[in-house]
């Protein structure tokens, strides 16, 4: 019952007390960098909600946010960081996309194996790094991160090459046909039922670690590898299980993105969707459940930086300085309680 307080109080403080100060912090912001801050503040904070394209697009950017938070979340509770989110969901969406131009005449069923083929591909580069530490106890924060740096240059070359669309003005490949995509919800924005897909994923995921054997051993291993060990769990297949869930996570992150919202494979679009995931899951101290707020606190930040940045002179970077606030936050939070646990062992 106490360790329940004691987790019921750190979530409360997490999802509390950050974005009351992060917001303190940007109404500082744009009062300093700003000619017109209360123009800007009601673009920032109020334009997000002013129609329903707007609004829209505010709940479909939460989509790849709370993926991303997901994938941070399955990989720590079993001991493990996942940081190639970035090329994981870049991969996944461009394995996607070949998949869906490849079965276009399958329609639905087509569909559906090019979303299981973007998750199954970016679970496999996840899962590399899982043998990796597994085998050699190499460090899976390097590893992550390294092949997320490499499998970027790869796709881009392959995007702005072969699978280049010269009849289009951004730099991205060819669309998917109509029949492979997932509907459209509050036209003319791009919110689609990729949105319902993630708060799906939220509950399996909140019931995979907390009523199934092999979430407890996850849950186990994060607490302490050497008494799970002890225990008969078997910590190098979980080790390499969770990373590859982790990875599959990411890589539905990108299935969605071509399916759902861009149809195509834009150069680098998912740039820092790695890093925002893991802000979401410091924020909701590695809860399921809490991704959903914290998914929906950034995406408002961002959708209302760029609404702000079109209509006044207010630039985007204010959102970096923001984001870094959050980050320093969450990780203080999230180090504080990791030492607690630490000498109460």
């Amino acid at each position: 019952m106490n360790k329940f307080k004691e987790k019921l109080k750190l979530f409360s403080l997490s999802v509390t007390a950050i974005p009351i100060i992060s917001v303190i912090v940007l109404i500082l912001l744009i009062f300093i960098f700003s000619d017109t801050p209360v123009k800007t503040m009601y673009f920032f904070f109020l334009g997000p909600f002013r129609n329903i394209f707007n609004i829209g697009n505010l709940l479909n950017s939460m989509v790849p946010l709370i993926f991303g938070a997901l994938g941070i979340i399955i990989a720590m509770k079993a001991g493990s960081l996942n940081l190639g989110g970035e090329g994981q969901i870049y991969f996944g969406a461009f394995i996607t996309l070949i998949t869906a131009l490849s079965l276009v005449s399958f329609g639905v069923f087509g569909m559906i194996i090019a979303f299981l083929a973007g998750a199954l591909a970016s679970g496999s580069v996840a899962a590399i790094s899982g043998i990796c530490k597994a085998k050699w106890n190499t460090n899976e924060l390097i590893t992550t991160f390294l092949m997320s740096c490499a499998i970027i240059p790869i796709v881009n070359y392959l995007i702005t090459g072969p699978f280049l669309d010269p009849q289009t003005s951004l730099v991205s490949t060819k669309k998917i046909a109509e029949n492979m995509r997932l509907s459209f919800i509050l036209k003319p924005s791009s919110l689609n039922t990729g949105f319902f897909i993630s708060l799906v994923f939220v509950y399996g995921v909140n019931i995979f670690l907390n009523k199934t054997r092999p979430g407890y051993e996850f849950r186990m291993i994060g607490f302490n590898d050497m008494f799970a060990r002890y225990g008969g769990i078997n910590v190098k297949l979980n080790t390499i299980f969770s990373l590859a869930l982790s990875g599959c996570l990411y890589g539905i992150a990108g299935s969605i993105a071509v399916l759902g919202t861009h149809h195509a494979v834009i150069k680098e679009f998912s740039a820092g969707l790695g890093w925002s995931g893991l802000t979401v899951a410091l924020i909701a101290n590695f809860s399921p459940v809490g991704v959903i707020p914290c998914a929906f606190f950034l995406a408002w930040i961002n959708t209302g930086a760029r609404l702000a940045m079109q209509n006044t002179g207010l630039t985007y970077e204010i959102v970096y300085i923001v984001q870094a606030v959050i980050f320093l936050l969450a990780t203080s939070l999230f180090i504080r309680n990791l030492m607690n646990k630490k000498r109460k062992i």
